[in-house]
C-alpha cells in the first residue's frame, strides 16, 4: 500500500559510472502543502529521505538511529545518550575540535538528542555548505573511535547533566511519572540513566552498543530545505561506502517498532520529597500508542483540556483561582503504549486544591464530554499550531525523519490538516470517556509534610 499522499513507482538510481546505487520513490509530489518528498533505499538498507523547498536558502541535514533508552538492559542504562555524546568526540579523520570547528566556520548549527525510542544527529547550514554537513555527520556516525580517554572525560559531563536534571523539578517530575506508570522497565527508566549506571559503563560496553545499533539498516538520513535529492543521496552513498558501512548489499531496512505493552495498574502515588519552593505534580493515566488512529481525536481533546490559554484547566486553575502559574495537559505516545497526564506547579499549601480541580475536570470530561464550541476551538488551535510548527527546515527534517523511522509513512501538511478536520465531536467524547474514565496515578515532587503526603492517596481513590 503506498504511503498517504501518493507515491510514484520506484526507479533505480545509478552512479556516474552507471552502477545501480538504490531505488528511489517520490512519496509526496510537492503540490499539497508540502515540498517534494523523495526516498532512496541504498544497498545495505540505508534510507535517504529529502524534502525539497527551493525558495529557502538553508538546509537541515539529519541522521536518525532506531535506538533509544528502551533498547538498553538495566546494566546499560544511559548508554544510548552516552554514545550520542561520544560521537562528537572524534573519528579516524577528525578530532572533537575539528568536528565543532568545521560547522562553526560556516555559521552552521549542530546538535543531537536521545529519546526512549530513537536518536537524532543534525546540522543546519546554508544550502551551499550541505556537502560539509553531510561529510561531517556521516563521518561521526560511521567512524567514531570511542576513545577511552574521551569516555572518561565525558562521564563527568553526563553526571553533571543528570545533576542538572535533578535540580529541575518540573522536568524531573515527568521522569517520575513515567516510572510511576511504566515501572522498572526499559520505557520506565530515565533516558540519561542514573549515576550508578553511568559510572558503570565502560568503553568496551559502549563500543559494542555502537556496533550493534548503528548498522545502516537501523539508520535514516534526512534533509529538508533547498536540496537536490539525487545530490544528497550521492553524497551520503559516497560517505558511507568510503567508510565500508554498506558492505551488506542485500540488507533491508528495519521497519517501525510494533507490539503491545501494558501500562501499570492505576491508583499509584509516588512522592519525592524535595526542598523546593513549589510542589510539582503530574496526574495521569494510560493513553494511546502513537499509531492508534484515535490519536487525532486525542490531540483535539488534549488541546481543549490543557493545551492553551482558553483550555479548561488553564481557565479553572490559573485564570479563575490563581492557584498555579504553569498548568497544562500532555500526551506521550510510544510504539506499543501511551500516557496522558496533567502537570501543575503550585505552592505546597495549595497542592490538594489544584489536584482536586484536575481530578474533577478529568471526571467531568469523561462523564459529560466537551461542548461543540470547545471542540471547534481546539480543532482550530491544533490545526494552526501544527502548521506554524513546520515553518522552518529543522521542523520539516524532524517530520520526515519521524515519518520514515517511527510511522513508516509520510503525511503532507494538507493530509494532517484533513485528519484534524475530520475529527468529530463524538470521537473526542468517546476518547475522553475511554481514557479519562480510568483511575489515575499521581507523581509529586516537593516539600510536602506528612499529613499533606498522606492525603495524596485521596486524589487517586
Amino acid at each position: 500500500m503506498p504511503p498517504a499522499g501518493g507515491s510514484h513507482r520506484p526507479t533505480a538510481r545509478t552512479s556516474s559510472e552507471g552502477r545501480a546505487v538504490g531505488r528511489t520513490e517520490t512519496l509526496l509530489p510537492g503540490d499539497n502543502g508540502t515540498g517534494t518528498v523523495r526516498r532512496t533505499t541504498l544497498p545495505g538498507g540505508l534510507r535517504v529521505v529529502t524534502e525539497t523547498l527551493p525558495t529557502v536558502r538553508s538546509v537541515t541535514f539529519g541522521i536518525w538511529a532506531r535506538v533509544g533508552s528502551r533498547d538498553e538492559t538495566p546494566a546499560l542504562g544511559g548508554a544510548t545518550h552516552y554514545l550520542e555524546h561520544l560521537l562528537f568526540k572524534g573519528t579516524g579523520r577528525r578530532s572533537a575540535l575539528d568536528i565543532s570547528a568545521a560547522l562553526d566556520a560556516v555559521g552552521g548549527e549542530m546538535n543531537a538528542f536521545t529519546t526512549k525510542e530513537y536518536t537524532c544527529y543534525y546540522a543546519r547550514v546554508l544550502d551551499r555548505d550541505v556537502p560539509l554537513a553531510v561529510d561531517v555527520l556521516c563521518d561521526m556516525l560511521t567512524g567514531s573511535v570511542i576513545d577511552a580517554a574521551e569516555v572518561e572525560a565525558e562521564r563527568g559531563v553526563i553526571l553533571e547533566e543528570i545533576a542538572m536534571t535533578e535540580d529541575d523539578p518540573d522536568d524531573c517530575v515527568h521522569d517520575l511519572f513515567t516510572r510511576t506508570m511504566l515501572g522498572d522497565s526499559p520505557l520506565g527508566r530515565p533516558v540519561l540513566g542514573t549515576v550508578e549506571t553511568v559510572e558503570g559503563l565502560t568503553r568496551d560496553r559502549v563500543a559494542r552498543f555502537y556496533k550493534k545499533h548503528y548498522d545502516p539498516t537501523h539508520l535514516v538520513v534526512t534533509a529538508a530545505g533547498n536540496v537536490d535529492h539525487d545530490r544528497i543521496t550521492g553524497l551520503v552513498h559516497a560517505a558511507f561506502e568510503q567508510a565500508g558501512a554498506l558492505s551488506r548489499t542485500d540488507a533491508e531496512p528495519v521497519g517501525p517498532r510494533s507490539g503491545s505493552r501494558a501500562v501499570r495498574a492505576a491508583g499509584r502515588v509516588d512522592l519525592l520529597s524535595r526542598s523546593t519552593e513549589q510542589a510539582h505534580v503530574v496526574l495521569g493515566m494510560p493513553g494511546l500508542p502513537r499509531t492508534d488512529e484515535r490519536r487525532w481525536a486525542l490531540g483535539v481533546l488534549n488541546t481543549a483540556l490543557g493545551g492553551g490559554m482558553s483550555s479548561r484547566l488553564f481557565q479553572e486553575i490559573r485564570e479563575k483561582r490563581g492557584l498555579a502559574y504553569s498548568v497544562y495537559s500532555f500526551t506521550t505516545g510510544f510504539a506499543d503504549c501511551g500516557l496522558f497526564g496533567v502537570y501543575a506547579g503550585c505552592r505546597p499549601g495549595q497542592v490538594h486544591d489544584v489536584l482536586k480541580i484536575c481530578r474533577d475536570e478529568l471526571e467531568q470530561a469523561a462523564l459529560h464530554g466537551l461542548t461543540d464550541e470547545e471542540i471547534r476551538r481546539a480543532t482550530g488551535q491544533l490545526a494552526g499550531s501544527t502548521v506554524l510548527g513546520l515553518e522552518d527546515t529543522g521542523a520539516l527534517m524532524h517530520r520526515i525523519g519521524k515519518g520514515e523511522l517511527v510511522w513508516g509513512d509520510q503525511l503532507s501538511v494538507d493530509d494532517m490538516l484533513a485528519r484534524i478536520a475530520a475529527v468529530t465531536p463524538d470521537e473526542v467524547r468517546e476518547v475522553a470517556r475511554d481514557l479519562l474514565g480510568q483511575r489515575p496515578s499521581l507523581s509529586v515532587i516537593g516539600p510536602l509534610k506528612d499529613r499533606q503526603a498522606d492525603r495524596l492517596h485521596e486524589v487517586v481513590a
